[in-house]
């Protein structure tokens, strides 16, 4: 591997970066949260060739949101579904949006 090669997956949001403890570190919370939403299957870290969890960017800001939750009082298990929920969400927003710019570059049905 290059030096290119990582400073390309430190730029991608998926790649597993971080060890439990760093990612804990980041998010101000403790490991045994990361478990808890790990359990709730919110998000599923990468293991490391050691065993050992590893996360990504986008696993931390879901984390995060998940944590803003939590810190205002709505169960663990709430919080997840919540999250998921958005992320759905989100997705079937761009989907939408995508669509929407197809359609229109394609110009008005033919009668």
């Amino acid at each position: 591997m290059t030096a290119g090669d990582s400073n390309n997956r430190l730029d991608d949001d998926d790649y597993p970066a971080y060890t439990m403890g760093r990612a804990a570190e980041i998010l101000g919370t403790s490991q045994g949260f990361l478990r808890a939403i790990g359990e709730a299957r919110l998000i599923t870290p990468l293991r490391s060739e050691g065993g050992h969890r590893r996360y990504s960017r986008y696993q931390l800001r879901i984390a995060a949101r998940a944590r803003e939750l939590v810190d205002q009082g709505t169960p663990i298990e709430a919080a997840c579904r919540i999250v998921i929920l958005e992320d759905q969400l989100e997705e079937a927003q761009r989907l939408n949006a995508e669509y929407r710019r197809a359609g229109e570059a394609a110009g008005p049905p033919v009668a």
